[in-house]
């Protein structure tokens, strides 16, 4: 097949884990490839990888030079507090290592997004949180949300450039909801980055983009994945078919759930067989994940887009927007 990517992602360790599909030579290359440095740790139930890419890193990977912490957790739910604050201390955590109270004199908070469309009111609902706590975060805080170039007719980072020429913030804080490779990823992730970002690249709407560069102050930028595109969700459920299939199989004339009463599961680690498979689905079975991914991606050019949002989306608005609300507040408070 000739070589298209139409997949897209916000995220940075989408980008290495794309280059993990490939031969380990390649993996290897990357990692000690001058100007990119990998470091990845548990901290509880809390999944933090931290990519730092150098001027010279900026071609192996995709992404523009800085540091990219992303934190996951697998397991999250929610409805799951007590895992939501052990997410929200690490966020703190991250935060107070990248910038320094010193640049925390004056600060400008964005929240970017539709407040009309739920995946992507993250940003705009978080600001309103924010407007409506009790106690501000502190007197040299400005909060804003700025709409989308759909709504206003003018772009986004125009409107941020405005305030900031007029405020002269010492730091830019902006909230957007982001794009994934991943289904089992969905809002259970957060990016933060000293890079900034670009409003609508991960949904193939790129508008201008919010940085240092082009805004004259350090920006970070917060986001969490809310939608995955169309082929990548199909591609996941495939991957979940031949582990079932392949995990029945094995199991011959005594599978494990003969007595169960609740439905069968396989753990996502589970190897997949490929001789069990074949006389089912033929060579196909013997292809890489990622090479199935583009399979879907050219079946479905030329027709429109789909983005697919968990169907609890409004859940996890809420329990994001009220964390991310307590993670501001916490954060530019102890500065």
């Amino acid at each position: 097949m000739e070589n298209f990517q139409w997949s897209t992602t916000d995220l940075v360790d989408e980008t290495e884990a794309y280059i993990k599909h490939k031969t380990e030579e390649e993996r290897a290359t990357l990692r000690e490839s001058n100007g990119i440095d990998i470091q990845e740790n548990w901290e509880e139930i809390v999944k933090i990888t931290q990519v730092t890419v150098s001027k010279e890193g900026e071609e192996h990977i995709g992404k523009k030079e800085g540091t990219y912490v992303t934190l996951s957790v697998p397991s999250l739910e929610a409805y799951d507090q007590e895992g939501l604050e052990i997410f929200e201390e690490n966020i703190i955590k991250v935060l107070q290592k990248l910038h320094t109270k010193e640049q925390l004199k004056k600060v400008l908070i964005i929240g970017l997004g539709n407040r009309t469309i739920t995946p992507d009111a993250i940003g705009p609902l978080t600001i309103e949180q924010l407007h409506n706590q009790d106690i501000m975060i502190q007197e040299n805080c400005i909060i804003y949300a700025p709409g989308v170039t759909a709504q206003t007719g003018y772009e986004t980072s125009e409107f941020v450039r405005a305030l900031a020429e007029n405020i002269k913030p010492s730091l830019i804080v902006v909230i957007d909801a982001l794009a994934t490779n991943s289904s089992d990823r969905l809002c259970k992730t957060v990016q933060i980055t000293n890079t900034g970002i670009q409003p609508g690249a991960g949904v193939g709407n790129a508008r201008k983009e919010i940085s240092e560069e082009t805004m004259g102050c350090p920006v970070i930028a917060i986001g969490l994945p809310t939608v995955v595109d169309g082929p990548v969700l199909i591609t996941d459920a495939v991957e979940s078919l031949f582990k079932y299939i392949s995990a029945k199989i094995s199991e011959g004339k005594r599978p494990s759930s003969a007595l169960s009463v609740s439905s069968y599961s396989v753990d996502e680690n589970t190897p997949i067989s490929t001789d069990a498979l074949l006389p089912i689905f033929g060579e196909w079975v013997k292809w890489e994940k990622d090479e199935r991914l583009q399979l879907f991606q050219e079946v479905l050019t030329g027709q429109q887009r789909l983005f697919v949002t968990p169907k609890n989306i409004d859940d996890w608005v809420s329990a994001y927007v009220n964390m991310l609300a307590s993670v501001c507040t916490r954060w530019l408070s102890a500065a």
